[in-house]
């Protein structure tokens, strides 16, 4: 039997660059820093809304190979689909967000 490889959290997973501010039983709140060149283990988020506290750039590379990349500006609102990734700062500013992950589908 082939068992599928475990997603990890986010936290567990890279926990040098992202941290835990708020966590209830609705939403986690994450505070995510990094600088050019760093780049993720593989991870999981719910769906989530980020807050760009900086302007930056980076590569997105999901499970089945596809890359996108993305130039944020500071103050800009993103809301992403749950979904599983590798992130990587490949611009030449550090990157500065706020993440909060939904624990509940609407009602």
């Amino acid at each position: 039997m082939i068992s599928k490889p475990i997603i990890q959290d986010a936290v567990a997973t890279d926990g040098d660059k992202y941290s835990v501010v708020l966590e209830n039983e609705r939403v986690r709140v994450l505070r995510y820093h990094d600088t050019p060149g760093d780049r993720t283990s593989q991870h999981a988020h719910p769906d989530y809304v980020v807050y760009a506290e900086s302007s930056f750039k980076r590569r997105l590379t999901f499970p089945d190979g596809q890359k996108h990349e993305v130039d944020v500006k500071a103050g800009s609102v993103l809301y992403m689909q749950g979904h599983v990734h590798i992130g990587e700062n490949i611009g030449d500013t550090d990157t500065d967000v706020i993440m909060v992950e939904l624990k509940e589908k609407e009602r």
